[in-house]
C-alpha cells in the first residue's frame, strides 16, 4: 500500500512540475528541509541542505515572475516541455527516495508532468477565454494551485 501512495504522490508532484517547472523541485526541497520527506542517509539528502533550498526557492520566485511576462514561451514548446519532464522526474524521485522507490516514482513524476503540462495549458486557455483575453487572472490561479498544491503534496509525504 505504501508503494501505491508514494507513486500517487510522485505523480501529483509531476503535475505540479507541469504547471510550474521549478516549483516542484523547490517544494520537495522545502519538504525535505522541514522533515516531511525523509531523505536522511539517501542519495537525495543534499536536497534538504539550506543552500539547495535557498537556490531552488529563488528559482521558484523568478519563475513566478517570468510566467507573467508576455514573451514567455508556451509550456508546450520542446525546451519548456522537456524541462517540465525532467523536473517532474527529479521531484518524483526525491519523494520516492524517502521510501526506496526512486525508479518507479521517477516514472510517475514524468507521467504527472505530461498531464500537468497539457492539462495546465488547456485550463489556462479556458481561463484566458473566460476573462476576455486577460491572462493574468489565470496565471495567478495557476501559481496558487502549483505552490499550494506542491506544499500540500510534500506535507502528505510525511503522513505515508
Amino acid at each position: 500500500m505504501t508503494q501505491v501512495l508514494v507513486i500517487v504522490l510522485a505523480l501529483l508532484i509531476g503535475v505540479i512540475a507541469g504547471l510550474r517547472a521549478l516549483t516542484a523541485p523547490a517544494v520537495v526541497a522545502w519538504g525535505a528541509f522541514l522533515g516531511w520527506i525523509n531523505v536522511d542517509g539517501k542519495w537525495s539528502e543534499w536536497v534538504a541542505h539550506p543552500i539547495t533550498v535557498t537556490v531552488l526557492t529563488i528559482f521558484l520566485l523568478v519563475e513566478l515572475v517570468t510566467d507573467q511576462l508576455p514573451k514567455t514561451p508556451s509550456r508546450k514548446t520542446a525546451p519548456q516541455f522537456a524541462t517540465r519532464l525532467i523536473m517532474g522526474a527529479f521531484a518524483g524521485a526525491v519523494i520516492g527516495s524517502a521510501f526506496f522507490h526512486t525508479f518507479s516514482a521517477t516514472g510517475a513524476g514524468i507521467v504527472g508532468a505530461v498531464l500537468g503540462t497539457l492539462g495546465g495549458a488547456a485550463v489556462r486557455t479556458k481561463l484566458y477565454e473566460a476573462n476576455n483575453g486577460k491572462d493574468r487572472p489565470g496565471a495567478f490561479i495557476e501559481d496558487l494551485v502549483a505552490v499550494g498544491g506542491g506544499f500540500l503534496i510534500a506535507f502528505l509525504v510525511s503522513l505515508v
